[in-house]
């Protein structure tokens, strides 16, 4: 059976385990717990886990092992997306579908909330039963997932994209911003994999991390074509509001057609180095692709 009829599955699965691991609802304190739930069990397409579930299939690490950077790295994504919705920052009312954390709770709530959730990632590598075995395995985990999420990583590449809202970055400065505010999380979800038992060699994951590269720089990219041509109804946000707010986009920068055009180029270029490796990875291609053509 394919990843792509697979995968709901796996969807399930990072459900059951998101769930069980977010503090009860009903725990004190209350608000602050609904917030942290509301953040991530709000749906979402869950790329980053079924990144980790996808790469541990062709490496060969038993899915026990995957769970805990899965829902790791999905916890510091909400976590950013928290942050990147409120007033300071994208200032967005609406993500997937429905009001942002700072809406639906309070400005104050919400930040707290992301707070919790940067932690909590840590606590799930640092006490994973399954991971226990491996304390080596869990400390580098701890360690991709903290240098990924750092000032060298998504918050520093974050930083940037605020300082250059309403300038005229080269193309190159602009993919050195996607690669560290968007691909080094995708690229953490990979290489979490790749660091579980039984391990990889050094040529494939100098291979899976070319392939994420590419991967990386094509999701944030379609994400700036869907603000043009997507309606605020199919990516749960409101549409156009790249524009609204001055940020400078691939689209804005090059034109529609020429981030289509790059979008497709790395699409090709990560699927060419899927096709170096002697393993299955159906579920890899089935996620480039789903990135680059997908319409949310």
């Amino acid at each position: 059976m394919s990843f792509k009829k697979r995968h709901p599955e796996y969807l399930q699965r990072i459900e059951r385990v998101l769930d069980t691991t977010l503090p009860a609802a009903t725990l004190q304190p209350t608000r602050l717990h609904k917030a942290m739930r509301y953040s991530v069990l709000g749906g979402g397409k869950r790329i980053r886990p079924l990144l980790v579930y996808a790469t541990g299939e062709a490496l060969g690490v038993a899915t026990d092992l995957l769970d805990a950077p899965a829902a790791a790295i999905e916890m510091m994504h909400a976590f950013s997306l928290v942050h990147d919705d409120l007033p300071a920052m994208d200032d967005d009312d609406l993500r997937r579908g429905q009001p942002t954390t700072h809406r639906a709770f309070d400005e104050a709530t919400a930040i707290l909330a992301a707070d919790a959730l940067q932690p909590l990632a840590f606590q799930i590598l640092a006490q994973s039963a399954a991971l226990r075995p491996y304390p080596l395995t869990q400390t580098k985990l701890i360690g991709l997932l903290a240098e990924a999420c750092g000032s060298k990583g998504m918050t520093g590449g974050q930083t940037m994209d605020v300082a250059t809202e309403g300038q005229q970055p080269d193309p190159e400065t602009l993919e050195h911003i996607y690669r560290l505010k968007t691909g080094c999380l995708l690229r953490a979800s990979v290489l979490s994999a790749a660091l579980c038992p039984p391990g990889t060699d050094t040529n494939t994951i100098d291979s899976l991390e070319r392939f994420i590269d590419a991967t990386g720089l094509a999701f944030q990219i379609r994400d700036d074509i869907l603000d043009i041509e997507g309606t605020t109804e199919q990516i749960g946000k409101q549409q156009g509001a790249d524009s609204i707010h001055n940020k400078i986009t691939y689209p804005a920068l090059l034109g529609l057609e020429k981030a289509k055009a790059r979008a497709e180029e790395l699409r090709l270029t990560a699927l060419n180095e899927l096709d170096k490796l002697a393993l299955p990875t159906d579920g890899l291609r089935w996620l480039a692709d789903f990135i680059v053509m997908r319409t949310t």
